[in-house]
Parts: structure tokens; sequence; C-alpha cells
């Protein structure tokens, strides 16, 4: 039975979390009563004891937790977006080599991937580490996501009664070009310059696509769309919850939402004969979130890291 501490459980990735954990039967939850949850001893107390705890907070505070955590047998998960490219905290995106898988499994400290980065990184990052894409390729992408993944407070912006019009349409925002998923994006998939990014926020609960459009002239291996799927494909093979779909099951409209409820992540690649479109699909909730999380703990613990997990 391993002890797991959830610190910032009331966000909508840590309710996930918490409804992912509740029914296990090897795992033991510890949890603060309401009037302790803010209380710095009784956190750092839990967060000491327990065998692994998810950081489920606002940067800052996701700093000032880790830092409480003194016992060195104490392990710990952080879904926020602080520790993602900071020294000593390795990045939990397993499917990236074989290497990182070991890396999670032996970590004390594992940063969860965001979301919008688990789908561009799943992407670009093998073509990189494949010498097919060059990093200083130009890259551009866009994402379209749920409004999930904007927390409570944009869930409850839009299902509200009498909400805003503009709601009925997809919004694009970080209008700046400065996403804060752009430096683990860029890092993890050892590109020279931050790529160009574009998130979409749409009027469905949940679902991801993540979508990479590249010129075959300007790759260093002049592979075309079928190519890089069977890359692809060799490269994910033994991975459980990245699949790759054939040239067949490339459908006329892509949805969003096509793996919602789930923790898989799907990768589509289409095109012609000069461009290629690249898709990865996923729940932002599931891989891009509460699934990953609970996948890396599985690792961290040694157990099936399909554990619990569909």
């Amino acid at each position: 039975m391993f002890n797991v501490f959830i610190d910032g459980r009331e966000g909508t990735t840590g309710l996930q979390i918490f409804d992912r954990l509740s029914g296990r039967k090897d795992i033991s939850l510890i949890t603060l009563p309401e009037e302790k949850r803010k209380d710095a001893a009784a956190r750092s107390e839990c967060l000491n004891s327990a065998d692994i705890s998810f950081l489920c907070l606002p940067d800052a505070a996701a700093k000032e937790a880790a830092a409480m955590i003194k016992n060195p047998a104490a392990r710990v998960i952080d879904a926020s977006t602080a520790h993602r490219t900071a020294e000593g905290w390795v990045y939990g995106l397993p499917e990236l080599s074989k290497e990182r898988r070991r890396q999670i499994a032996a970590a004390a400290r594992v940063a969860n991937p965001g979301c919008h980065a688990t789908g561009f990184i799943t992407l670009v990052a093998p073509l990189v580490s494949g010498g097919i894409l060059p990093a200083g390729y130009p890259v551009v992408a866009h994402s379209v996501t749920g409004y999930s993944g904007g927390g409570k407070k944009m869930i409850a912006e839009y299902e509200a009664e009498g909400r805003d019009l503009s709601l009925d349409s997809p919004r694009q925002y970080a209008l700046t070009l400065s996403h804060k998923h752009l430096p683990e994006m860029q890092q993890q998939c050892g590109l020279s310059h931050r790529p160009i990014f574009q998130p979409i926020v749409a009027d469905f609960y949940c679902g991801m696509c993540v979508s990479v459009p590249l010129y075959r002239r300007l790759l260093a291996k002049k592979y075309g769309a079928d190519d890089i799927r069977a890359y692809f494909a060799e490269y994910y093979a033994s991975q459980n919850f990245v699949k790759v779909a054939s040239g067949e099951d490339v459908p006329a409209y892509l949805p969003a939402n096509e793996l919602a409820g789930t923790n898989y992540l799907k990768i589509y690649v289409s095109g012609n004969d000069d461009m290629i479109l690249m898709c990865s699909v996923f729940d932002n909730l599931g891989k891009g979130a509460s699934g990953a999380a609970v996948q890396n703990m599985n690792i961290m613990l040694g157990l099936d890291e399909r554990a619990y997990l569909a």
C-alpha cells in the first residue's frame, strides 16, 4: 500500500487525480480537513510522509511546496508549470525514450508535462532526435482545446446561463505568442528557437488536437507523409498510450474530442508531395494532465503504467 498526498486537490487537475485514485486498492490517500488545507505545517507533514505527492497548485505555491519536502524518500509529481524546465526535475513524458522512462522510474522529482506541450513534443521531438527535422526549422503549431483546460473559472464561464455570445465561437488566445508551455516545448524537442504557437479554445468540455505543418523541402531528410507515419509507427510501437493512425484512417474531419475520457494519444500524418500535416489528438484532462500524472506515478512506484488507466 502506497501513501499518496494531493496538494491542491480542489483544482481541476487535483480533482481528476483524486477521482482516479480514490477507488484504488493499492493507494491510501492522505487527506487534510478543510480547515488545515492551507496550513503550511500540516501540508509539510503530509508532503514529507507520503510516498508520492502531487502538486496541483499555481506555480509560486508549487515551488513553495517543493521546498517543504526535506525527507529524501518523499517523491513528488508537479502538475504546474513551475519545474518543467528546472534542473533536478525529470520531465514526465515516458514515451520520449527508454532512457526517459528509466529516469522517471528512479526520479524523486517529476514535472508533469503541459497539455499542449504533450501533443507538440510527441510530434516534433522524435523527428529532431532522428535527424529528420532540423533543430533550426521554423516550427509553427496550432492547438484546439476544450474549455476545461482553463480550469474552474473558465468552466463556470462556459457553462453559465446567459453567457457571453463570444463563447459560441472558437477563441484564439496567447496572441503575444508567449504561451507558458513554450519553454518546455523548445527544451524537450531540442529546437534552436521557440516555435510559433497558436492555441484556440472552443465550446466543448475536453479534448485536444495539436497540429504541426511541415514543408518537405525544408526537412533534413526529405521524408513524405508516408515516411513520417512509418517512422512514428516504429518509434512508438512499444508504447501503451500512444498510437499512430494508418494512412487509411485519416478522416475528412478530425475531431479534437475523439479520445475524451481516455489516457490515449493518437497521431495522424497526412499531406501531399510538398507539405505534411501532423496531428496529435488526446484528452487535455487525460494524457494532457491527470492521466499522465497517474501514469508517471505508476512508473515511479514500479507498477504497471496502465494500472487504473484506460
